[in-house]
């Protein structure tokens, strides 16, 4: 299992204001004529002609016709510009007067991102306007650039490597990036007061397998102009890969919080066992029951700090992360799971301390299916990782049965990216887990939990358990700081090396909170 490194210079952007470049005065006039509309703003009469009748069912007859056929690697990016370093590349940025409607009454416009660097692979995209599709294509005034070469492979390419919308998320007057479509399957939101962390994907494949992980590519994007008096803007996208192609529909809400609504027909070009829907990856470096192995200002380093699950069933699960010494997987079966996410749930600065990062801005994803996803597991891997810039933790949802050759999956979910998972104010939750005090016998843990009354304390039973090992003493005291309780939980894991705990706090026999679990290993807590 390799990590995904996460370089994130393309923070939120409020349209940058144009650098200098002699392009400059080709992109203002051809903001001017984008006035009324994308045919006007840059398809010549050619252009027009390649103009195609467009609906979602064009992309899943494209998807289905092409996983008849076998595979076919997406085009690369040059040499040379792959060959850029990050600083370089970061210096190539999408003209702000050449924004897809920016000078036009609707709220949204469309900028691009340049191939190189990390991201190899060559996308088309269309914008669509009148059930009409028009390829939008690469020329001189596309990009800003550092020099003449750069600018002379990239009209050569005449590709891009990904898509981000922008609309005012923050500011009535200012239009935000607030979502980004950029490298295999890969995608970002944001909601209002943002900066972007976690990433969402379209589909995980062998993640973790001994063959090695296939990532699947979003080779195809068509943009919806959305009118004037519309706050939603529509994405489709085709994927594709050696084993699955698939037709994805995004209809999204930015604001507070940001909505995705994804729907999704697959059509496998073989039998996939080991599939991830709605997969999440996200960065946990240390914080809370994990301590940083060098000294280190900041309290705590991560995109996202727990995973949260409701299951069918009704009960809510909470794990915080961990960043293992070994690779670390768990699967939490399931029926009709209601919904999983990764949590960023501390907001303050004074948790992080941390000037350049923010982590307190950085978004929840919260995933609930729309259509019943029937029997599976909700897999969780934690690897292990050095550096703040690799993405080390994935969780994804694996139909139980995989996918079969020849047999559309068709399935659908909301991703929220909240603050929070959306339902966190519905109960008592936890806000901290961490070690407690050393102890003569056994190792203590310590909970926080909110929205929890003083009076009903003494009525909270603490239902306490451990794989292996001994669970020695349990206790829950008052914590007027943050309107809850604290827990103590003393263990004793004997001889065994790794043990699964589990805490459920209940009153009247019904659960006040999530159920906390934790895996302890012995290597990472001794």
């Amino acid at each position: 299992m390799r990590l995904h490194s996460t370089f994130n210079h393309f923070t939120p952007i409020s349209h940058r204001k144009a650098t200098k470049s002699r392009f400059f005065l080709g992109s203002l006039l051809a903001c001017t004529l984008g006035i009324s509309s994308f045919t006007a703003y840059g398809a010549n009469a050619a252009q027009e002609k390649k103009a195609k009748m467009f609906s979602h069912d064009t992309v899943v007859e494209l998807a289905q016709q092409l996983a008849q056929k076998p595979f076919k690697e997406a085009r690369k990016a040059p040499k040379e510009l792959i060959d850029l370093d990050y600083a370089t590349y970061g210096k190539i940025n999408y003209q702000e007067n050449a924004a897809i409607w920016g000078g036009t009454p609707t709220k949204f416009s469309v900028q691009l991102f340049a191939p190189g660097f990390l991201y190899k692979n060559l996308v088309d995209i269309d914008v669509v306007e009148n059930s009409h599709a028009f390829p939008i294509e690469l020329t001189e005034s596309s990009f800003s650039v550092p020099n003449d070469t750069i600018e002379k492979l990239l009209t050569q390419v005449g590709q891009y490597a990904g898509v981000r919308l922008h609309y005012p998320i923050n500011d009535d007057e200012v239009k935000d990036e607030f979502i980004m479509f950029q490298g295999a399957s890969y995608f970002r939101a944001l909601s209002k007061g943002q900066t972007y962390g976690l990433s969402n994907r379209g589909l995980a494949i062998d993640v973790a397998q001994p063959k090695g992980e296939e990532y699947p590519l979003f080779k195809r994007f068509w943009v919806e102009r959305p009118s004037k008096y519309q706050t939603a803007i529509v994405v489709h996208a085709l994927l594709d890969s050696q084993s699955v192609t698939g037709a994805y529909r995004f209809g999204i809400y930015p604001g507070a919080p940001t909505r995705v609504e994804v729907d999704v027909t697959l059509f496998p070009r073989r039998d996939i066992t080991h599939v991830g829907i709605a997969p999440l990856t996200s960065m946990f470096l240390y914080g809370g029951l994990d301590t940083p192995d060098k000294p280190d200002y900041r309290p705590a380093v991560h995109n996202s700090e727990g995973l949260q699950i409701d299951r069918g069933n009704g009960e809510r699960l909470w794990r915080p992360l961990n960043n293992p010494n070994k690779l670390q997987i768990s699967a939490f079966g399931d029926e009709d799971i209601k919904g999983f996410g990764l949590i960023q749930r501390h907001r303050n600065f004074d948790y992080y301390q941390d000037l350049t990062a923010n982590y307190q801005q950085r978004p929840s994803a919260w995933i609930e299916p729309l259509n019943d996803w029937g029997k599976g597991q909700l897999v969780l891997l934690e690897i292990p990782s050095s550096a703040e810039t690799n993405d080390n933790i994935v969780t994804y949802w694996e139909p139980q049965g995989g996918l079969k050759q020849g047999e559309p999956y068709r399935y659908s979910y909301r991703i929220t990216a909240s603050n929070d998972s959306p339902s966190a104010n519905t109960k008592a939750r936890v806000v901290r887990s961490s070690k407690g005090q050393k102890q003569a016998k056994g190792k203590e843990l310590l909970i926080d939990y909110s929205n929890i009354k003083p009076q009903d304390i003494e009525n909270i039973v603490i239902d306490a358990s451990i794989s292996k090992g001994k669970i020695l003493s349990s206790r829950i005291v008052a914590h007027p700081d943050i309107n809850g309780a604290r827990v103590f939980v003393t263990f004793e894991p004997e001889s065994t090396n790794v043990a699964e705990l589990r805490i459920q706090l209940r009153k009247d026999e019904k659960p006040v909170a999530a159920t906390w679990l934790y895996r302890w290993n012995s290597d990472d807590w001794p």
